[in-house]
Order: C-alpha cells, then sequence, then structure tokens
C-alpha cells in the first residue's frame, strides 16, 4: 500500500513544483527501504499489540488450563507445571501483524499471495486445534489425520498453481552466455552444485508438497519450550531475508549463479515483516513466557518458511538452514519407528530418546530449559551460516 500510494503520488506531481518536495517518496522503490519499513513497523506493532492481545486471550480464558502431555511425562523439574493458565494461540498476534505489515509494504504480486493464502490456511487450522484442546482440556486437539490431510491439500494447491501457472526462474550461465528457464515446480536447485536439476513433473510436485508440509509439521514439533520455535524461525528468516534479495534481483543472482525469480523481491518485504513481527513475539515468549503462540503460530511460520523456500527454488537450503527444525522431527519419527520395530521384534518395546522431540530428551538429562534453548539457538545460528555458505561454494 505504501509502495502504490507513493508512486500514486509522485505520478499526480510530475511536472509540478510539488515533484521536487514528493521526490524522496522514490525511496519508497527500493526493496531495502520497504523491507526496513516492514521490520520496524510489524516490531512496533507486536510491542503495541502483545498486552492487548494477551489481555484478550485471558479474558476469553483462552489458556492452558490442561497440562501439557509433554510436561505429564518429561518429570524433569523444567517448571513445566508452572505454564499452566498461560494464555495460548498467541500465533495470531504474529499472524495479523505479518498479514497487515506485508500488505502495507509489499507489492501485491502472486508470490505474496500465495504465502499469505498459506499462511491464512495453516493459521486457521492451528486456531481449531488450538480451541479443541482449551475446550476438552485433556491436550487432545484436532487428530493427526485431519491435521495431515488439509496440509496436503494446501500443499497440493500450492504445487498444482505453481506448475500450471507461468512461473519460472532464470538462469544465467557465465561460462555458455546462455540461460536456462525453469519451471519453479519441476526443476530442483541442489547445494553446492551450481546447476538446476529437472526433476519432472510428479516429483516435482512431491517435493513441493513435502517441504511445505514437513515444514510446517517441524516448526510445530520444535515449539515445546519457552521462545525455541520461534527464536529458531528468526534465524532461518534471515537466511531466506538475504535468499529471495538475491533471488530477485537479476544481476546478484547472475552473479552468484542462482536462479532468479522475478517478483521475488517483494518475499524479502515479507521475510522482514516475519522477522519484525517474530522479534515482537519473542519479547512476550522468552522465558518465563508471557504467552505460547500454539498451533495457531507454530504450523503457520513452518508453511510459510517452506512457501518461501519453494517460491525461490531453495527447498534444500531450508532443510540445511532449518537443521534444528528437521532435528526436532527426526527425533519423533525415529523414536515412534525404533518403538514399533523393537515391540514387533522382541515383544518389549524400547525408545531411542528419553523423551521426543528431542528438546524434551535433555530435559530429561538434567539441562535446564534455558539452556536448551540457547543451545539450540546456537546450533540453527551454525545451520544458518551453512545455509548462507551455498551462495559462493558450487
Amino acid at each position: 500500500m505504501v509502495f502504490y500510494l507513493s508512486q500514486q503520488l509522485l505520478k499526480w506531481s510530475a511536472g509540478t513544483e510539488w515533484a521536487r518536495r514528493l521526490s524522496p517518496l522514490r525511496l519508497f522503490s527500493y526493496i531495502t527501504v520497504r523491507s526496513a519499513g516492514a521490520a520496524l513497523t510489524a516490531l512496533a506493532l507486536s510491542w503495541w499489540l502483545g498486552p492487548k492481545v494477551i489481555l484478550w486471550l485471558k479474558k476469553l480464558k483462552f489458556g492452558q488450563e490442561y497440562v501439557d502431555i509433554a510436561h505429564q511425562t518429561a518429570g524433569s523439574g523444567t517448571g513445566g507445571w508452572d505454564k499452566k493458565g498461560t494464555p495460548t494461540m498467541g500465533g495470531v498476534l504474529i499472524v495479523m501483524t505479518l498479514n497487515v505489515t506485508t500488505l502495507l509494504w509489499a507489492q501485491w504480486n502472486t508470490l505474496i499471495q500465495l504465502t499469505l493464502f498459506s499462511v491464512l490456511v495453516l493459521t486457521g487450522l492451528g486456531f481449531y486445534d488450538d480451541w479443541a484442546k482449551i475446550t476438552r482440556q485433556t491436550g487432545e486437539g484436532t487428530t493427526p489425520k485431519v491435521k495431515l490431510w488439509v496440509q496436503i491439500l494446501l500443499a497440493g494447491f500450492v504445487a498444482f498453481y505453481i506448475w500450471k501457472l507461468p512461473m519460472h526462474s532464470e538462469l544465467r550461465v557465465p561460462e555458455s552466455r546462455t540461460v536456462l528457464v525453469s519451471n519453479l515446480a519441476t526443476t530442483l536447485m541442489v547445494p553446492f552444485y551450481k546447476y538446476p536439476l529437472s526433476i519432472g513433473v510428479v516429483l516435482g510436485l512431491m517435493v513441493t508438497m513435502l517441504t511445505i508440509v514437513g515444514s510446517s509439521n517441524a516448526v510445530n514439533l520444535t515449539d515445546g519450550l519457552d521462545g525455541l520455535a520461534i527464536g529458531c524461525t528468526l534465524i532461518v528468516s534471515f537466511v531466506f531475508l538475504i535468499l529471495t534479495y538475491l533471488a530477485g534481483n537479476i544481476k546478484a543472482a547472475a552473479y552468484l549463479q542462482i536462479p532468479h525469480v522475478s517478483g521475488a523481491g517483494e518475499l524479502t518485504v515479507f521475510c522482514a515483516a516475519l522477522i519484525g513481527a517474530g522479534l515482537g513475539f519473542l519479547w512476550y515468549n522468552c522465558h518465563p513466557a508471557q504467552v505460547f503462540m500454539g498451533d495457531t503460530g507454530s504450523l503457520a511460520l513452518g508453511g510459510a518458511l517452506g512457501m518461501v523456500a519453494i517460491l525461490i527454488h531453495q527447498p534444500l537450503v531450508l532443510v540445511i538452514a532449518g537443521g534444528v527444525f528437521v532435528m526436532e522431527a527426526a527425533s519423533v519419527i525415529l523414536q515412534k519407528g525404533y518403538f514399533k520395530w523393537t515391540r514387533r521384534r522382541t515383544g518389549k518395546p524400547q525408545r531411542m530418546f528419553l523423551m521426543a522431540p528431542i528438546h524434551h530428551h535433555f530435559e530429561k538429562k538434567g539441562w535446564h530449559e534455558s539452556q536448551v534453548v540457547m543451545r539450540f539457538f546456537i546450533l540453527c545460528f551454525l545451520c544458518a551460516v551453512v545455509a548462507l555458505s551455498t551462495l559462493k561454494i558450487r
């Protein structure tokens, strides 16, 4: 909205005495300026709305009155029981701030519209799941099958949409002075390798769907300790802030030999808004948390990261940057798989970890909650550095 308003004012003032006075409005045509504006706006909105949203959730009695299943079995003395009654569904603060700020500062192209649509759908799914947990007071919300099917249908729609519509990327090859044009859904960029791989329609659609569904669930599984999920999301978002800017800049993309996606620069504004909204939420979510994001926020944030990665041809870089998310999801899969395998083989089920997701494993080993969170932040930062190194190491 700011971009369109500034351009309209410049157009109106052209050839008049107001042209010189309004010339600073040209700054709003730069993605860097609008990204900075989006981050600061989202942060300010989060700080302003945070106490109001927390109070609103308390009045509606949207608190976690049940004892979370994770803390029922943790027995680690890390304060899980003290969290009973803390407002949940705080993800509405993140999503509301993110959407308003993005619409305010970004150009409304197809990439932005697809991303915001995915965020809203996953927010609705997460909100219903949190609401079911609260009303039932058992910690049991929507069945996993229902959640998974909604995610699959959304991811399938997005995959089909970007396959059918003329959404392509361009990769300039200096050695041969050629330009490789690729479909977003059927071409895969591999980290540390500079040429795109054509993977076909079926595999391409599967990769797109797996990225969105997997990322959404991985962030959801990470959301178990104060500040853990949102902190790691901030670090990964910063990686994609850089990647989207480079992918949207034809000269930078050609120099680094990464795919240039027309309009991807606007996703930089989205990532900046996500960082601002995330920082504002972390202000209230750090230990001891005043509010939890719940599935309302975690499903949406994970889906947003997956969407951004898909739209700039970098789903495998998301695997690297989101290494902590991958580790959390893998720990749950391995735990369940090993439990079933040992029960079938020996008749006595065993566990690979003391508890899954893996952050609770370290709690069981005696780590304080804050220790787990800070050490996972360090791991996430290292993963982010490796992910950014893929820009030069090819």
